[in-house]
């Protein structure tokens, strides 16, 4: 009952609500029109701007994955207490909001911030480095924003395999580069599979983030719709966008989970 009240209705209604007619003055006109995805797919900025969103959360993905699984191996193979610290060191980004963390990047990455100004000090560079506005800003924003959701179910996976299965192939003559190849990486993918889709779920809806980093001169999927709904008004548009957005980044889920299921399998 609660999950068709608070997720059900609300899809059924941005369904409903793409394909209203357009109005000017009001939300949305009267009858029912397609004229929200004919000018999505007739318009080749937002064709592109769909691929440099999904290339985005692509991008952020696999930074968080070959940055979160040596920590999360890391914090396995820990002690007790060292393991407590790594594990609230990793928890302990998630105790402040998503504004703040992204506003302090914009500290860091900013022409005159804490990065270039040190650059400049040490006489590395003449010329502030282009770290702001730009699609790099914004992945390196994300990465950090979102690498614990990569390395949590990373760390859960492996905490579950039995550590008799790596003896054992030690003591059939296996490397330790082995033992991780074949025995060690198979048995995490559950984890990595789980860690890849939910950051790049997150990275692919990311708002605030890319709209305080990338500025005014780059714009995400997400960043269109709210100012399609909010400021332009434009109801069905702005639906047929996140519906849009939705599917794509739906599909690329399943085709990754399809991908790497034999794998682990």
């Amino acid at each position: 009952m609660l999950v068709t009240a608070f997720l059900a209705i609300p899809y059924v209604n941005i369904v409903l609500m793409s394909f209203r007619a357009p109005a000017q003055g009001a939300p949305y006109g009267e009858g029912w029109s397609l004229d929200g995805y004919t000018r999505f797919f007739a318009e080749p900025l937002y064709i592109e701007m769909l691929a440099n969103t999904i290339g985005l959360g692509l991008v952020t993905t696999a930074i968080c994955l070959v940055l979160g699984y040596p920590v999360a191996w890391a914090i396995v193979q820990a002690g007790g207490r060292m393991r407590a610290l790594l594990y609230a060191i990793v928890l302990s980004p998630l105790l402040v909001g998503i504004v703040v963390r992204s506003y302090g990047w914009t500290i860091l990455l900013g022409n005159n911030g804490v990065i270039n100004r040190t650059l400049r000090d040490w006489g590395w560079i003449d010329f502030p480095l282009p770290l702001m506005y730009n699609e790099t800003g914004i992945v390196i924003a994300l990465a950090h924003v979102f690498l614990p959701f990569m390395i949590l179910p990373i760390m859960g996976t492996l905490q579950g395999i039995d550590p008799a299965l790596s003896q054992a192939a030690r003591s059939l003559g296996a490397s330790r580069t082995t033992v991780f190849r074949r025995v060690i990486l198979p048995l995490s993918m559950p984890g990595v599979q789980s860690g890849c889709i939910l950051v790049f779920v997150l990275a692919l809806s990311a708002y605030v983030t890319p709209m305080l980093i990338g500025g005014m001169r780059v714009k995400t999927m997400t960043v269109l719709v709210v100012d399609t709904l909010i400021d332009a008004f434009r109801w069905p548009f702005g639906s047929a966008l996140a519906l849009i957005l939705a599917v794509s980044g739906g599909l690329v889920v399943v085709l990754f989970a399809a991908l790497t299921r034999p794998k682990w399998r």
